[in-house]
């Protein structure tokens, strides 16, 4: 039996990359200031990317305790080398509502990057004091903006 029901279709960036189109990951990180935390990526190996094991609990899991970062740092998955580069062809966000959690502790994408595109794509901010792994540190911040967006009513 089909039935006429209404989902709210709604997006949810936690500390996320919110690129435009034509845009891509490395063009906004080419955007950070040069004088902030920058992503410790390392060069490129047999065409992966790795983020720097020994800067890893710093920038990407601050509030995290020691083992935790540790094990997050050893069990990285590797990114293809391309994947920075990868273009949006049509955000999202230009036609879903979206809510956006700016964590203001985070050496990954710097806060005043994350509220430039959170503004851009005229999201619900919330924000938490929290590193780049907020899932982990904060999960409680991530669910309540994924159940208050998800409460919102369509079309918001």
């Amino acid at each position: 039996m089909a039935t006429d029901t209404v989902r709210n279709v709604v997006l949810v960036y936690v500390c996320a990359f919110a690129p435009d189109k034509d845009e891509s990951v490395g063009s906004l990180i080419a955007g950070f200031p040069a004088d902030g935390p920058q992503p410790p990526i390392l060069p490129p190996r047999d065409g992966f990317l790795l983020l720097d094991r020994d800067k890893f609990h710093a920038s990407f899991a601050a509030d995290l305790p020691d083992g935790q970062a540790a094990f997050m740092a050893d069990s990285q998955v590797p990114w293809n080398v391309d994947a920075p580069a990868g273009t949006i062809t049509g955000p999202a966000w230009r036609t879903k509502p979206s809510w956006y959690l700016i964590t203001t502790q985070d050496r990954m994408i710097p806060p005043p990057a994350q509220h430039t595109m959170a503004e851009r794509i005229g999201a619900t901010v919330s924000e938490v004091t929290a590193s780049h792994s907020v899932y982990l540190s904060q999960p409680e911040a991530v669910a309540s903006l994924i159940a208050q967006a998800a409460a919102a009513p369509a079309g918001q």
